[in-house]
C-alpha cells in the first residue's frame, strides 16, 4: 500500500496553485514531475561538482565521472541489461531511436528491404524509419490495430519476410495506453532475421522492463517521463549489434585515435556518446531511479491501475464522452473526446480550473486518422495522483460542457 500523503510531499510542484486553484497535474505521459531528491541532486552537482567527465584529471572531473558511470549502472540494473556497455546515454528517446535508425540502417538496410512499424507509434518511432526507407529504397509496412486499440498480431506474419530488417514497436502506446504482448512479436521478427526496436517511454514507467528477458535488440526511453530530468535518455542495445554499428554522431569522447589518415573509435558505450555528455542529467536520472526503487513498484503499478479503473468508470458516464483504447492490458493513460466540443476548448477550460491535461494529436497523427478525429484530450496518471484528483477532473469536465454546450 502506497503512502500517497508522503509521496505527494516528495513532489514540491504539487503544492502550488494555478489560477488560484490547487494544481491537478494529469499530464505525466508528457513529462512527469520531479521528486525533491532529484531537484536537490541536480542543484548539488551544479553547486559543488560541475566538472566535465572522462576528460579531466582534476578532482571535479574525476568525481563527476564516477557519479555519471554510477548512474549508468543504476540504469543497467533497472532495465535488466547484462552489462554497462549496453547502456548508452542520449538526449532523449527521440535521439535514441534516431541513433538506431541512422546507424543500424546505414549498415543493414538495402534497396528492396522493409521495416515494420505499428499504427499506434509515436512519431519518433515512425518518421526516422520512414526517412531511412526513403533514403535506401526500402518499404515501410504497418501493423494495424483494431478499434479497441489492440494490435492485430494475427496479421504480423503477412508483413514479415526474409527482407524485413527492423520491427519498431511500442511497449505502451502514449495515446491509447495499449501494452502489446511483445514476446510473440520479438520471436516472429527474430525468426526472419529482423531486429526489434522497442519504444519504452511509457512502458518503463508503467510496469517496467527486463530487456534481457524480453530479448529485444534495442530499447529506448526518456528520463523526464521517469521522474527524472529533461534532456537525458537511454538507448539499450545488444553488445554484438552495437559493436558492428558505425557511430551516429562524431566528435569528442567517442574516439580512440584521430589522424588525418584514419580515426578509430572508443569502446562501447562511449562510441555512441559524442561530445560533452549531459552528465548532470544522467546523474539526476540515476537519482530518480533510486527514488523509485525505494518504493514498492508492484504497489505503484496497482495504484495506477486502480486510478485508471476509477477514471474510466467516472468519465465514461459523462454524456457524449468517448474513450479511445479499451484493451484490458492498457496502462494509466486515458484519451477521450466529447461530442460537440473541440479538445483545445476543453483543455483550456480545465486549465483555468487548475486541471492540467494534454490536448491535440499527442505526436500520434496516424492514431487520430484511424479514429477520424483531429485531436483528443488525454489524462495520464503518475504515482502521485489520487482518486480525489479524478473527481476534480470529472467536475471540471462537467463545468466545461455546461459552458461549451
Amino acid at each position: 500500500m502506497l503512502n500517497l500523503h508522503d509521496i505527494r510531499k516528495d513532489f514540491p510542484i504539487l503544492e502550488r496553485e494555478v489560477y488560484g486553484r490547487p494544481l491537478v497535474y494529469l499530464d505525466s505521459g508528457a513529462t512527469a514531475q520531479k521528486p525533491q531528491c532529484v531537484i536537490e541532486k541536480i542543484n548539488e552537482l551544479h553547486r559543488t561538482l560541475n566538472g566535465n567527465i572522462h576528460r579531466g584529471a582534476h578532482f571535479l572531473a574525476e568525481q563527476m565521472t564516477e557519479q555519471y558511470e554510477a548512474a549508468r549502472e543504476e540504469v543497467r540494473r533497472f532495465i535488466g541489461a547484462r552489462e554497462r556497455a549496453e547502456v548508452i546515454f542520449t538526449a532523449g528517446a527521440t535521439a535514441s531511436l534516431n541513433t538506431v535508425a541512422y546507424s543500424y540502417c546505414e549498415m543493414a538496410l538495402q534497396k528492396g528491404d522493409n521495416i515494420v512499424v505499428s499504427e499506434m507509434e509515436h512519431h519518433s518511432n515512425i518518421v526516422p524509419w520512414q526517412l531511412m526507407c526513403e533514403r535506401k529504397g526500402a518499404e515501410l509496412r504497418v501493423l494495424r490495430f483494431d478499434d479497441g486499440g489492440a494490435l492485430k498480431i494475427e496479421t504480423l506474419a503477412e508483413l514479415l519476410d526474409k527482407r524485413t530488417r527492423v520491427v519498431a514497436i511500442t511497449q505502451a502506446s502514449n495515446t491509447l495506453g495499449t501494452r502489446p504482448e511483445l514476446k510473440p512479436i520479438i520471436d516472429a521478427a527474430h525468426a526472419v532475421g529482423a531486429v526489434v526496436v522497442v519504444d519504452g517511454c511509457q512502458g518503463v514507467v508503467h510496469g517496467g522492463v527486463n530487456v534481457a528477458e524480453l530479448d529485444c535488440d534495442f530499447y529506448a526511453f526518456s528520463g523526464h517521463k521517469l521522474y527524472g530530468p529533461t534532456g537525458i535518455g537511454v538507448l539499450y542495445g545488444k553488445r554484438d549489434l552495437l559493436e558492428k554499428m558505425p557511430p551516429f554522431l562524431c566528435g569528442g569522447d567517442m574516439v580512440d585515435r584521430v589522424s588525418f589518415e584514419r580515426t578509430t573509435y572508443a569502446e562501447l558505450p562511449l562510441k555512441f556518446e559524442a561530445g560533452t555528455a549531459n552528465f548532470i542529467g544522467a546523474t539526476g536520472l540515476g537519482e530518480a531511479i533510486r527514488y523509485l526503487q525505494g518504493l514498492d513498484l508492484k504497489a505503484v503499478e496497482a495504484h495506477e491501475e486502480e486510478l485508471l479503473r476509477y477514471a474510466t468508470e467516472r468519465l465514461q458516464a459523462i454524456d457524449g464522452l468517448r474513450i479511445y483504447g479499451t484493451d484490458p492490458s492498457k496502462c494509466a493513460i486515458l484519451s477521450f473526446t466529447i461530442e460537440g466540443t473541440h479538445p483545445y476548448d476543453v483543455g483550456m477550460i480545465l486549465d483555468k480550473q487548475g486541471v492540467a491535461i494534454r490536448t491535440g494529436q499527442h505526436c500520434a497523427e496516424p492514431v487520430m486518422k484511424h479514429y477520424g478525429v483531429k485531436g483528443m484530450c488525454r489524462a495520464s496518471f503518475g504515482l502521485y495522483n489520487t482518486r480525489e484528483e479524478i473527481d476534480q477532473l470529472e467536475a471540471a469536465l462537467k463545468r466545461a460542457l455546461r459552458m461549451l454546450r
